[in-house]
C-alpha cells in the first residue's frame, strides 16, 4: 500500500515536472534543436535540471537587450548607409571575385558593417609576440585605451597588463576595460582596484555587480578586442593570461591567431566597443562620438579591405554564422577552417556537405585534447561526419589549438573570436574581421600548412578503432550540442 502511494506521488511529480519543463522551455523564442536539448535536461534531471536551466538557459533580460539594440553604430552609421547606396561602385573596386561583393553586401545589410580600405594587418600566432606588440602600443597611447576581453586572469600577464594600464591612467590617458565576469572567473577586485584608484575604469559586461537573480552564465561576452587611440586595433583568439603563453602543462604550446590592424577598420572596432560600453556603463560614464575616438587617418597605411562584423544574442540574424555560410556556399575550390570547437548546426553542416560533394576541397583542423570534455567529444563526432563525406580533417598535435580562422579560395579570410560552434553562432557576443585580400588569405593558408606538419590526418579507421565508451560519449555529447 505504501509502495503504491509512493509510486503514485513520484508519477504525479514527474508529470508536473514535465509540464513545467514544457512551459519553461517554450516561454521564450528558441530554435527546435535547443528546445529538444533543454527538454532532455529538464525531464531527465528533475529539479536539478531546472537549477541548471536557471544558471545557463534563461535568456538575457529584455531590458539589457534593449540597451544593446538601441545603441547606434556610433561614428559609422552614416558611412554604412552611404555604402549601401553606392555598393555598385564598391563592387567595381574589389579586385576579387563576385563572392566578395556578396559577402560585403550581406554584412552591410545585416550588421551595418562598413567596408574599410587601405588597412595594414600584422598576424600573431604566439602569445609572447602578441602581448609584446600590444603592450608596446599601449605604452605609446596618447589619448585612450579601450580593451574588451572574455578572459583577463589575475595572474602574471594579467597583472602586467593592469600595471601598464595604471601607469597610463596616471599619465592622463583614458583607460576603459570591459571583461566577461564568467570568463574571467570573477571580478578580481584587488587587481582592478589599482586601476580604478589610478583613474581608469573596469566593468563586467552588462553587469556592474554580482547579481544572482539576473546572472546568465550561458550568454558570454567572448569578444577579444583592443583599441589604442582609435588608430591601432587588435582582434582574434588570444585572451589575457599565462596559459595563452603556453605556460600551462595541461595545454602545452598555445596555438592561436590574432591580428593587429592599423587603418580605418579600427574605427569599426571602436564603434563596437562604444556600443558595448554604453550598454554596460552608468549614465554618467556614457561615451559619445568625438574626433578623439574616431580620428581621421590622412594616409592609408596598407592595402587590405576589412569589415568588422559582430554578432550576439541581442540579434536574431546571427551575422557571423551567416558570413561563414555565405563563404562556404560561394567557395569554388577550397575551404580551410581552424577551430578549437567544431559543433555546427544543421544549416552550417549541410552547407559544408554540399561544398564537399560539389568538389570543393574542405580542410578542417581541430585540437588533440579537450579543454571542455563534452564539447570536445561533440567536436569529434562532427569531424567524423565530415571525413565520411570526403573532407580532410587534421588533429593538431603541437599543443592546444585555439585558432579561429576561415579561408576560401585563397582570397578571403576571417580571424576573430567566433568558433565554429552553436555557442558562438547563437549564445556568445563575438567579433570577427573579414579580410578581402588574397595576400592575407595566402598568408593564413601558409600558417595552416605549417600546422599540418605538427598534425595527424584523421581517418575513418581511427574512429572505428575507438573504444565503445568513447564512441558512446561522442554520440551522447552531440545530443547536447545546441546548449554546450
Amino acid at each position: 500500500m505504501i509502495r503504491d502511494s509512493l509510486w503514485m506521488i513520484v508519477s504525479v511529480l514527474l508529470v508536473i515536472n514535465t509540464f513545467v519543463a514544457i512551459i519553461t522551455v517554450f516561454s521564450q523564442k528558441r530554435d527546435i534543436a535547443t528546445i529538444w536539448a533543454w527538454l532532455l535536461v529538464l525531464i531527465a534531471l528533475p529539479v536539478v535540471g531546472f537549477f541548471i536551466f536557471f544558471l545557463v538557459g534563461s535568456r538575457i533580460s529584455n531590458k539589457k537587450i534593449f540597451r544593446l539594440r538601441t545603441q547606434d553604430q556610433r561614428g559609422l552609421e552614416q558611412i554604412a548607409n552611404n555604402q549601401k547606396r553606392q555598393l555598385h561602385k564598391i563592387e567595381q573596386l574589389l579586385p576579387i571575385p563576385d563572392s566578395a561583393s556578396e559577402l560585403v553586401r550581406l554584412f552591410l545589410t545585416s550588421d551595418d558593417a562598413v567596408l574599410t580600405r587601405g588597412n595594414d594587418i600584422q598576424t600573431f600566432t604566439d602569445g609572447y609576440e602578441k602581448f609584446k606588440a600590444l603592450f608596446e602600443d599601449i605604452r605609446h597611447a596618447a589619448h585612450h585605451i579601450h580593451l574588451e576581453y572574455f578572459t583577463i586572469y589575475d595572474d602574471r600577464v594579467g597583472n602586467q597588463l593592469i600595471d601598464l594600464l595604471v601607469q597610463k591612467a596616471r599619465e592622463g590617458v583614458e583607460v576603459r576595460v570591459v571583461y566577461d565576469q564568467f570568463g574571467s572567473h570573477g571580478q578580481h577586485r584587488d587587481m582592478y582596484k589599482r586601476l580604478r584608484d589610478a583613474g581608469g575604469v573596469a566593468v563586467p559586461f552588462l553587469m556592474r555587480r554580482f547579481q544572482l537573480l539576473t546572472l546568465r552564465f550561458n550568454f558570454r561576452n567572448h569578444r577579444k578586442i583592443a583599441i589604442v587611440d582609435g588608430v591601432i586595433g587588435y582582434v582574434g583568439g588570444f585572451n589575457v593570461g599565462d596559459q595563452y603563453l603556453g605556460e600551462f602543462k595541461k595545454f602545452g604550446h598555445w596555438r592561436d591567431t590574432h591580428i593587429r590592424i592599423h587603418g580605418d577598420a579600427v574605427l569599426s572596432m571602436q564603434s563596437r566597443f562604444l556600443m558595448d560600453w554604453n550598454a554596460t556603463a552608468e549614465a554618467n560614464e556614457l561615451l559619445t562620438q568625438t574626433i578623439d575616438y574616431f580620428p581621421e587617418i590622412s594616409e592609408l597605411p596598407g592595402r587590405s579591405m576589412v569589415q568588422i562584423v559582430s554578432s550576439g544574442p541581442d540579434n536574431d540574424l546571427k551575422q557571423i554564422k551567416q558570413g561563414f555560410m555565405r563563404m562556404f556556399a560561394s567557395a569554388g575550390s577550397e575551404i580551410t577552417i581552424q577551430t578549437p570547437y567544431f559543433i555546427p548546426d544543421a544549416a552550417v553542416l549541410e552547407t559544408l556537405e554540399i561544398a564537399v560533394m560539389s568538389g570543393v576541397r574542405v580542410r578542417l583542423m581541430i585540437p588533440n585534447k579537450p579543454d571542455h570534455p563534452l564539447v570536445y567529444r561533440a567536436t569529434q563526432y562532427y569531424a567524423k561526419e565530415l571525413i565520411e563525406l570526403g573532407a580532410e580533417v587534421y588533429r593538431y598535435d603541437g599543443g592546444f589549438l585555439h585558432s579561429k580562422v576561415v579561408i576560401i579560395d585563397h582570397e578571403i579570410g576571417t580571424v576573430g573570436s567566433a568558433n565554429m560552434d552553436i555557442r558562438s553562432f547563437v549564445l556568445n557576443f563575438e567579433t570577427n574581421a573579414f579580410v578581402y585580400d588574397p595576400e592575407f588569405a595566402t598568408h593564413l593558408e601558409t600558417l595552416f600548412e605549417k600546422d599540418i606538419d605538427s598534425s595527424t590526418r584523421l581517418t575513418i579507421e581511427d574512429f572505428e578503432k575507438q573504444s565503445f565508451w568513447l564512441t558512446f560519449l561522442q554520440k551522447f555529447s552531440r545530443l547536447f550540442s545546441p546548449i554546450l
